[in-house]
């Protein structure tokens, strides 16, 4: 599992995130910031890295602070690039995702970036995230879970 990805990544701005597993379910929030066009997204949990943190203690330390959980990571999922506009510049992005596996913990307890986490069966969730990129990056953690079985 790669680890080693700093802050910034040829000049990309980088955050992580996770697919979180339990039961045939993946932990889905809704962030308290809403997209551009003001409507609520449905996503998975993500963030910056703090300083000197590697993508995977990132993408571990966003899943417990939004979703209230305790999981752990299993494997590298991919990076998601994509740019985004910010004080009229365009800003490039990637996000590592890892697919983790659910350990304790209550989604009720998530932080107050979070409106809601909760758990969504699989084909829900590939259908009802707001981003094509995050609904690929739960299929792609189904085909691990189906291959582990």
């Amino acid at each position: 599992m790669s680890s080693k990805r700093s802050t910034q990544d040829s000049g990309r701005e980088v955050s992580a995130g996770g697919v979180v597993v339990h039961d045939g379910k993946v932990l889905v929030i809704v962030p308290t910031r809403r997209a551009a066009d003001g409507s609520h997204v449905l996503g998975l949990p993500k963030g910056h890295l703090d300083e000197g943190e590697t993508v995977v203690q990132a993408a571990t330390r966003e899943v417990r602070e939004e979703t209230g959980v305790e999981a752990e990571p299993l494997s590298e999922l991919g990076e998601l690039r994509y740019w985004y506009a910010r004080d009229r510049r365009r800003v490039a992005k990637s996000v590592f995702f890892f697919l983790f596996r659910y350990v304790s913990g209550d989604p009720a307890d998530h932080d107050d970036e979070v409106l809601e986490a909760r758990w969504m069966g699989f084909a829900e969730a590939q259908k009802a995230l707001s981003y094509p990129g995050e609904r690929d990056m739960v299929a792609r953690a189904l085909v691990i879970c189906e291959q582990d079985r």
